[in-house]
């Protein structure tokens, strides 16, 4: 959790995304600070995906500052964000499905030179994901939604992020593939990776969350500890499927 003189490892100062003439970011503050797990939660088409893609620098901002290690990257391109330690596991997962695991896996590492430290890593994420070792030559795009998710990111890992952008990894997935995919999600944060979570299972997401912002019609609309926005009668009513008697 951040102390009162840390320096967040990511801020976004009022930052405005819009795709031609719709906004689709209306001006949003957020920070994150180093080895927290921090979820991004909201309805379809809040504006979370999208956020994402402009930290990752795949979608430019409109306005609005864009810090990662107290440094301004508004306009670095992706690859260099990358080997910075900013690294995303896309929606849909984004693997190559024509190559197999273990080459998907080593694209990860396409920045680095140390190969001693690549085998390593991959030793390390064998070990955190069985299922993707048992199938290193087996073609991709053959595998389960569950098994590419834990490809992408395994694949992501190989980077060896600092902070680790990850958007709807449950989605589509059997409840045991995802309780799974969030154990791994646990284990890479208490080694010291920073999280940033889109997730559509609110309850399961805030959970695991240290803190959360509520993402509506393009503004953070909510935020609070996980455990805070968990017992937020509006959170609960909006997100969680419960109806708010008060109302």
């Amino acid at each position: 959790m951040p102390t009162d003189n840390a320096t967040p490892i990511l801020q976004l100062k009022d930052v405005k995304i819009s795709y031609g003439q719709i906004q689709a970011v209306k001006g949003i503050d957020l920070e994150l600070y180093s080895g927290e797990l921090v979820c991004l939660i909201g309805a379809n088409g809040a504006g979370k995906t999208t956020t994402l893609n402009a930290i990752s620098g795949t979608l430019p901002i409109a306005s609005g500052e864009l810090l990662y290690q107290g440094q301004r990257i508004n306009t670095l391109p992706a690859h260099l964000r990358l080997r910075q330690g900013l690294a995303l596991v896309p929606e849909g997962r984004g693997i190559f499905t024509r190559l197999t695991v273990e080459e998907n896996l080593r694209m990860g590492a396409y920045t680095r030179k140390d190969k001693e430290g690549i085998e390593a890593d991959l030793e390390r994420v064998y070990s955190m994901l069985p299922r993707v070792k048992e199938r290193l030559a087996q073609v991709a795009g053959t595998l389960s939604g569950g098994e590419q998710q834990m490809v992408a990111i395994g694949r992501a890992l190989l980077s060896r992020p600092k902070l680790l952008l990850l958007d709807e990894p449950s989605m589509g997935l059997a409840p045991l593939v995802v309780e799974k995919i969030f154990e791994v999600v646990q284990t890479v944060v208490k080694e010291g990776v920073t999280i940033l979570l889109v997730e559509q299972n609110a309850n399961l997401a805030l959970e695991f969350a240290q803190r959360g912002y509520v993402m509506d019609g393009g503004k953070v609309t909510i935020t609070g500890s996980g455990e805070d926005l968990l017992k937020d009668p509006k959170v609960r009513s909006a997100y969680l499927g419960e109806v708010d008697e008060a109302a």
